[in-house]
């Protein structure tokens, strides 16, 4: 036994594992009851993963192998919507396909959780690694959630159920498709003891009962209506509006539920993002996933060359944590946003979202946008390093704002 703070904790073991396999162990300790799958590259490992402990008997679940990825997601709404504790995970065009699906269990209110294992969409084909496939489902109601090393994958995945049962809204674990998923790290596994102490049973806020009869979900109109009880009922309107008071109110959630993992296993999640070296900043990388390990290596370098350089690693996209963003960079001069997606037309998905924080506040940092690493690009600090020095010329010349992002490739 150790004990962090005055709680008393098992010690975990540490296992050498990839990030599909933590993931994997992350739901068989979450006590999931139902696993819906179809493989994708690089996901399938996780779902493969979890066969095998249902076939060894080490996991109780009902694993269901269907024809799709609508098909797997409509199964976990389904089991979720009567009772049980759902995962699933998937890819890309997976997760493209499961679109109709993800504003479902959104609508509906259901905690799945799902891990995406982010890879870059076609066409043409590729089967590596951006963050295009999760950005473009941004909007349909999930929270999502970055890992940015396999013991976070694992960590997240635990904690999404938590967030998901508090707040019923689903959580979208994502990370990096072979930087992550299929590289290996220590990762210390906790005891079952311990995550049922910090997870406890599912208790369902719907649930199938035959003495009790129910439609689910039927067509809503606009306004609100009397049902056959005599009772007004929420019209489409307001039922939108409740999905995004409980998005806008899940902050406090997701950071007290870090904060309780924290104090039993060691690891704080008690912020919606990490920072490195923010204190006295004044140049901020900000970045996403596996990227933001990466930062800080760009980050140490240019500070051995004398910039007082931080990193701001996002873990949380949504709902998107506005004020702490502008609190963390109200002394910066220079925010350089690194992006793994692009949003046609205008730039990448961060750096949006960061411009829409800073708006109205006292900050006037000079904002720079690169779009790196699509379809598997290798992203190297030194790359990084060079647009950062690239974005203090902008300084001096006092340009705020670009229209358009730069691209780290070599066209």
């Amino acid at each position: 036994m150790i004990f962090v703070g005055k709680k008393m904790v098992r010690r975990a073991t540490t296992r050498i594992l990839d990030g599909n396999h933590a993931a994997a162990q992350g739901a068989k300790l979450s006590r999931v009851q139902v696993i819906a799958a179809y493989p994708i590259t690089p996901q399938s490992p996780v779902t493969e993963t979890l066969s095998e402990f249902v076939e060894g008997g080490e996991l109780d679940a009902q694993y269901i192998a269907v024809e799709s990825e609508h098909s797997a997601l409509a199964v976990c709404t389904s089991a979720s919507m009567v009772g049980a504790r759902t995962f699933t995970a998937t890819s890309a065009h997976g997760l493209a396909y499961m679109h109709e699906m993800l504003h479902w269990a959104a609508g509906a209110r259901l905690p799945v959780v799902l891990a995406c294992v982010n890879r870059a969409i076609g066409a043409p084909w590729n089967v590596l690694n951006d963050q295009q496939d999760s950005i473009s489902q941004r909007d349909t109601g999930w929270i999502q959630i970055y890992a940015r090393n396999n013991q976070e994958i694992l960590d997240s995945i635990i904690q999404a159920y938590k967030i998901a049962e508090s707040v019923y809204v689903p959580v979208m674990v994502c990370y990096d498709g072979y930087i992550l998923s299929h590289t290996e790290m220590p990762v210390d596994i906790p005891s079952q003891e311990d995550v049922d102490r910090f997870l406890p049973l599912y208790k369902p806020h719907t649930i199938l009962d035959p003495a009790n009869p129910k439609n689910y979900n039927l067509v809503t109109l606009a306004n609100p209506r009397v049902n056959t009880e005599g009772v007004l009922c929420h019209g489409y309107m307001e039922l939108r509006y409740l999905l995004q008071e409980a998005l806008q109110n899940s902050r406090e959630t997701i950071t007290t539920v870090g904060r309780e993992f924290g104090e039993l296993f060691g690891r704080s999640y008690a912020s919606m993002f990490w920072e490195d070296r923010l204190d006295d900043a004044d140049i901020v990388i900000v970045a996403m996933g596996s990227l933001a390990m990466e930062a800080i290596v760009a980050a140490d370098m240019l500070r051995e060359a004398g910039n007082k350089v931080g990193v701001l690693g996002l873990r949380v996209f949504r709902p998107f944590p506005k004020s702490d963003v502008v609190q963390a960079l109200e002394k910066s001069r220079l925010v350089v946003i690194f992006d793994k997606n692009i949003s046609y037309g205008l730039e990448g998905a961060t750096c949006s979202e960061i411009k829409s924080a800073l708006y109205g506040s006292s900050i006037n940092a000079v904002i720079r946008n690169f779009i790196v690493g699509l379809g598997g690009r290798d992203v190297k600090a030194r790359e990084l390093v060079d647009a950062v020095n690239k974005s203090l010329l902008s300084v001096k010349e006092g340009d705020l704002n670009k229209e358009y992002p730069e691209w780290i490739c070599d066209i």
